[in-house]
């Protein structure tokens, strides 16, 4: 880069024309051999031995205008293709990721709340088969109670039946007992009367013999 002291020095004439241009204010006649551009060769071979500097290019001051100029060139065009190109393919990619983490988690609340559903309906089918199963084992049990306590009762009033009838017929075998009795009674004492002061009618000793027995 050629700065603005150099392009002075460069068009600033050195001592060897300073002084061809002296003698030619004498009269002298100039040496149209020489190139002019030799002395600015030279001119500028030297000043470029005096700035030359061992520091690192991009460590230079004198670099630093350019390197900024650059700099925010570069960072401006990675920034639209980062903002045109980049950054709009990454923000689909994340909208679909979401997307789809919301279908998942829609899908999973879906689910949830059938499973939720689903043991609703069941505790209250188990709870109604509990309700109708003590019912029917109430009615069975009442059931049962009634059947029992009507046998109970059939079986109390034919025993009943049956123990009157028994009573009955023990009375009435009693009572023909008893008569059979005084008969056998009345017999017994004829034949013993007979046999002590003889003979003795029927009618007097049944007399007799009831009239013991009184």
């Amino acid at each position: 880069m050629v700065t603005q002291a150099y392009a002075q020095e460069a068009v600033t004439p050195t001592e060897g024309n300073l002084e061809n241009a002296i003698d030619t204010e004498h009269g002298e006649s100039l040496d149209l051999t020489t190139d002019p551009t030799t002395d600015t060769h030279a001119s500028t071979a030297a000043y470029g031995d005096d700035h030359h500097s061992d520091v690192f290019p991009p460590f230079d001051p004198a670099t630093f205008p350019s390197q900024l100029l650059w700099l925010a060139i570069t960072f401006a065009a990675l920034y639209v293709l980062m903002s045109k190109l980049a950054l709009p393919k990454v923000g689909q990619t994340l909208e679909k990721r979401q997307a789809a983490i919301d279908a998942d988690l829609a899908a999973a609340d879906a689910d949830r709340q059938k499973t939720d559903a689903a043991i609703a309906a069941y505790e209250k089918a188990l709870a109604e088969a509990r309700s109708r199963a003590q019912g029917i084992a109430a009615e069975t049990r009442d059931a049962i109670q009634a059947d029992l306590a009507g046998k109970r009762n059939a079986a109390e009033a034919d025993l009943t039946a049956k123990v009157t009838a028994a009573e009955a017929r023990i009375a009435q075998t009693k009572a023909e007992a008893l008569t059979h009795v005084d008969e056998i009674a009345a017999e017994t004492a004829q034949a013993v009367v007979g046999q002590l002061i003889g003979d003795v009618s029927a009618d007097s000793v049944r007399a007799g013999v009831a009239k013991v027995k009184g």
